[in-house]
């Protein structure tokens, strides 16, 4: 199962000035974005953000109000074939088939998708092996669990086998088991080179297998990078740990220090922020070493994803 891309080498999806509005509602501000082949982009943003928006645009459900979208250099707004060919989209929501099995779902979206006959029933034997379907494979549509509906949802934009994923929360409304099972399923379809853009109003669900992040509130991308970035500009005043046994000592070496701004001690830890993002906790190391303060270990502090979020949320970055 290879994503063909037909010979089209630069981004997988590239969108420019994406909006779109309702009347004097802006449910889409001036999205701009880039992600290249195989790349997991979490898309995280509360309820009503956007997320949903733009994922309609993309896979040609719904028109811009301006800007662009590209799927492998094709606009979507121009090139509605290409699009449908290319382009895996899972709604939130999943219509009811009644009286169909998993097999006669499966095998209806292939042939809409023009797969000839000998190629569905392989596709949907691939699809169904691959979601771990295939036990379910006479079982009817409509009861089946929430959990084996979403892999049966998965398994449907997968049918066509196209490059680029959108799969607007995938996760939502499942158990615990069936989120991980979900999650582990979207980390094997990252192996197989898929692109694939993935919401949630979560940000631990997301943060552990994708590539990079963007956070989105009414409408406007707030910042996206890796977890990585984003936990550095969530950071305005990085935090070094120093564990010691002399706590005292280390708060006198440096407590006259420009570089320091706070100093907090909690037993043998000695919780050191400092100024900038951009000072080096060396000269800790230094100043404790000149003071003859012998140090057990020493780390930057790190902040729990929840806590990027809130920071970069709210507004609360330097």
């Amino acid at each position: 199962m290879n994503p063909s891309t037909n010979g089209h080498h630069g981004a997988a999806l590239e969108i420019a000035g994406l909006t779109k509005r309702y009347g004097r509602l802006t449910a889409l501000d001036d999205l701009t974005l880039s992600l290249a082949p195989g790349e997991v982009f979490g898309f995280i943003g509360p309820n009503g953000a956007g997320k949903s928006t733009t994922m309609k645009i993309v896979a040609g459900l719904l028109q811009a109000t301006s800007g662009s979208a590209r799927v492998l250099g094709q606009d979507v707004a121009t090139h509605g074939e290409f699009i449908r060919r290319h382009v895996g989209y899972m709604p939130d929501a999943f219509g009811v088939y009644d009286d169909l099995t998993v097999t006669e779902y499966l095998q209806f979206f292939a042939s809409a998708y023009g797969l000839v006959r000998s190629e569905r029933r392989k596709r949907v034997g691939e699809v169904l092996d691959l979601t771990e379907l295939r036990y379910k494979e006479h079982a009817r549509v409509e009861g089946l669990s929430r959990g084996m509906q979403q892999r049966l949802g998965l398994a449907r934009v997968l049918i066509h086998d196209p490059p680029l994923l959108l799969l607007d929360e995938p996760a939502s409304g499942l158990d615990p088991r069936a989120r991980i099972e979900i999650r582990e399923l979207l980390k094997h379809l990252r192996t197989l080179g898929k692109t694939i853009v993935v919401s949630s109003h979560i940000l631990s669900e997301l943060a552990e297998f994708s590539t990079s992040l963007g956070i989105i509130e009414r409408g406007k991308l707030l910042v996206h990078g890796s977890l990585a970035e984003l936990t550095s500009r969530a950071r305005a005043h990085p935090v070094v740990v120093v564990t010691t046994p002399s706590p005292e000592e280390t708060r006198t070496a440096l407590s006259n220090d420009e570089r320091v701004t706070r100093i907090e001690m909690h037993g043998t830890q000695v919780r050191v922020t400092l100024d900038s993002p951009q000072t080096h906790l060396q000269f800790v190391i230094e100043k404790l070493l000149a003071a003859g303060v012998r140090i057990d270990a020493i780390a930057p502090e790190d902040l729990s994803v929840e806590e990027v979020f809130l920071r970069l949320t709210r507004g609360v970055v330097n």
